[in-house]
């Protein structure tokens, strides 16, 4: 059974595509002519560019045309890391380190602090009555000047009040806040539990990674429950990722580097 109309002309679109004879960035036929290149009417040509849209083949931008879209080169997070001193798993000044590692150019925004109401699942984490005070510290990261995470940590805002003032700072801490917290306050992180949603991005998460509301690039929300030797929880840590420009790597037990 032959496929219909729209697939034959997705179907040659995508061979052009993979083969190079079209290239990303490079802008596709308008509909006319498309249309009369495959003696098609204009919404089977609408379909078969929906079709390919849907595959993240090409993309169409109102009063410009459709194009093909760039092929993004994707990074590989290793979210395993030392659980004692906070190094690696993509945290803090490991992110930078890890992205340089791979040849790439790492950059972020400076810190965002806010001192807010814990959402439910953030006071549930920490183990907080919902609506209590924590600190938020939020940054904004890319790869090659391209918008590749968001990342916000949560922490009690009692670890404030007992000291460790540099949580309400917009300044960097340079040691990291696991080691930060752990020479102010004596409190030692022993390990963390990541839960890893996957959905679609928010109206603010579209701005930023510049990729449709609509799901067709989901993100990947990493919440990261990190905890103190008494078993208690001492921050919450949250990462979105698109998933489009991320992969991730998992070590257990006794593995070579890659």
């Amino acid at each position: 059974m032959a496929s219909p109309m729209y697939r034959q002309i997705a179907e040659d679109l995508r061979e052009q595509i993979e083969s190079g004879q079209l290239e990303p960035g490079q802008q596709l036929r308008t509909e006319f002519d498309l249309r009369d290149h495959y003696g098609a009417s204009r919404n089977t040509v609408r379909d078969a560019i929906k079709w390919l849209a849907n595959l993240g083949l090409v993309e169409t931008k109102p009063g410009q045309g459709t194009f093909v879209v760039k092929t993004i080169d994707p990074f590989v997070t290793t979210l395993t890391g030392d659980p004692r001193t906070g190094v690696g798993g993509d945290e803090g000044a490991s992110y930078a380190s890890e992205v340089d590692k791979q040849k790439r150019k790492p950059n972020r925004s400076s810190v965002q602090v806010e001192i807010q109401q814990a959402p439910e699942p953030i006071a549930s984490a920490l183990g907080i009555p919902k609506g209590a005070e924590v600190i938020s510290r939020h940054e904004r990261r890319f790869i090659d000047a391209l918008p590749w995470s968001m990342q916000t940590s949560y922490y009690p805002v009692e670890f404030a009040d007992r000291g460790a003032e540099l949580l309400r700072s917009a300044r960097n801490i340079d040691d990291g806040t696991v080691q930060y917290l752990a020479n102010k306050l004596g409190i030692r992180q022993v390990g963390y539990r990541d839960r890893i949603t996957v959905r679609a991005p928010n109206t603010n998460e579209a701005d930023f990674f510049k990729v449709p509301l609509d799901g067709r690039v989901p993100m990947y929300e990493i919440t990261r429950t990190a905890y103190d030797g008494n078993g208690n929880p001492m921050r919450v840590t949250v990462t979105v990722y698109p998933a489009d420009r991320n992969q991730f790597i998992l070590n257990v037990g006794e593995v070579p580097e890659l």
